[in-house]
């Protein structure tokens, strides 16, 4: 990926959900004007999320959902059902398509108190309005007002948002492409126009700083790139008027001697934090890109308090080791293989290990005793805070990478320093 392009999980998502059939991939293929999705009569065509990334005015850098039918049958039909409820996890803006002639569902009302439990800005679009039956317009207009008008019944079904207004709701045909447009301004206008205060580390320095970058290459790093911690907190250090410096471990300590003065800070892969700590002189600020993600992705106090939990597991308890991406297994693996060592080799203790990684996190976590999470680099913001939300409730301390290996070599304080804590 180009240092300049916009990652996946710094793009907005939005996602189209609905029933079968309701027009979801047609809204797409509209919005976008492209045909990014298949559209068929047959009920079912979108078996798995779609996912694409693309620029989309007036929003900017997008990435679109397009989800399977949540009225889905069958045994297979509840996984495509149970991965359209995965993605409301990652949605900045839920479109809710409904077939304006046969009306909304118990599949629709359903969908909507998901949606608002978890306070997502979503919009309900009735679709295939040119389906609707020929009449005049007033005729037209009425017949919406009683369509509408299901949704405010008092049989618990009515849904109004935090400001007491009756649902954003838009008539449009996919098929005949009107209303598209009006439909991309008022998805503009779902979002918070707030100024994005979070940032990797640039309220952590200042121009002309000089920051150094530990960047280890080994089996299991990928061939002719840097990852993508990297490559953003490279992009951020830049953007802000410093300097980076980028080294690998092996030479990081001789480098420190050319410089010819201390760097403003040091950030470090997790998996040779206690070699570079030792190397490093006290009075240089040091941390971890696992760390910098944690408190970029709201997971850093969580976290802190999660590593502690690791002095109570006991012999034969679980740990869920997650990733947020999924990639090759090397030898030397990170997660599954040095991670794990080093637990063991803390504690003194036999544990069951097991691992998630991309979309796959479970949704039942009473069974196990502690969460080791990555730096979440490829998840967006409100992924992750749907993971922390999901331990917290079912009170399983998480933690990340950075923040345990760093409490396990005893130097969690001052990779802490650096953030006030």
């Amino acid at each position: 990926m180009a240092l300049n392009a916009t990652p996946a999980a710094e793009r907005i998502h939005i996602g189209f959900f609905g029933k079968r059939n309701a027009g979801k991939s047609s809204v797409m293929n509209a919005v976008t004007g492209q045909d990014l999705a298949i559209v068929s009569e047959q009920k079912g065509t979108t078996t798995d999320p779609v996912y694409k990334t693309m620029e989309l005015l007036p929003l900017g850098p997008v990435m679109l959902m397009d989800t399977p039918g949540l009225d889905d049958e069958g045994a297979l039909g509840e996984l495509r059902v149970k991965k359209a409820y995965q993605a409301l996890n990652k949605a900045d803006i839920a479109l809710v398509v409904i077939d304006a002639v046969e009306g909304p569902s118990k599949e629709d009302f359903s969908l909507l108190s998901r949606i608002q439990k978890k306070e997502i800005p979503y919009l309900i679009i009735w679709n295939k309005e040119d389906l609707l039956a020929e009449q005049t317009k007033e005729g037209l207009e009425e017949k919406k007002r009683e369509t509408e008008a299901l949704f405010f019944k008092d049989e618990g079904r009515g849904f109004e948002d935090q400001r007491g207004c009756r649902e954003p709701m838009i008539w449009i045909s996919a098929g005949k492409g009107t209303g598209i447009e009006e439909l991309k301004e008022k998805m503009a206008h779902l979002l918070v126009q707030e100024k994005n205060s979070r940032q990797l580390v640039g309220d952590l320095i200042q121009p002309g700083n000089m920051v150094v970058l530990v960047v280890p290459i080994d089996k299991a790093s990928p061939k002719g790139r840097l990852i993508l911690p990297q490559q953003q907190t490279i992009r951020d250090i830049l953007d802000n008027g410093a300097t980076a410096v980028v080294v690998r471990d092996l030479e990081y300590k001789d480098t420190l001697e050319k410089l010819g003065k201390k760097p403003d800070l040091v950030i470090t892969d997790s998996q040779v934090f206690a070699r570079v700590s030792a190397e490093t002189p006290v009075d240089v600020p040091l941390t971890s890109f696992s760390i910098v993600f944690a408190r970029y992705k709201g997971l850093l106090f969580p976290a802190v308090a999660g590593a502690r939990a690791l002095e109570k597991l006991r012999d034969g308890d679980r740990v869920l080791i997650s990733e947020g991406c999924t990639h090759h297994r090397q030898c030397g693996d990170i997660g599954t293989v040095k991670l794990p060592g080093w637990i063991r080799e803390y504690t003194k203790k036999t544990f069951e290990f097991c691992f998630s990684s991309g979309t796959e996190f479970p949704e039942e976590l009473e069974n196990y005793q502690m969460i080791v999470h990555c730096g979440a680099c490829m998840l967006n913001e409100k992924e992750m805070r749907y993971r922390i939300s999901c331990a917290a409730d079912q009170g399983v301390p998480i933690t990340n990478y950075g923040i345990l290996i760093a409490y396990m070599h005893g130097i969690l304080e001052r990779s802490l320093d650096i953030f006030g804590m």
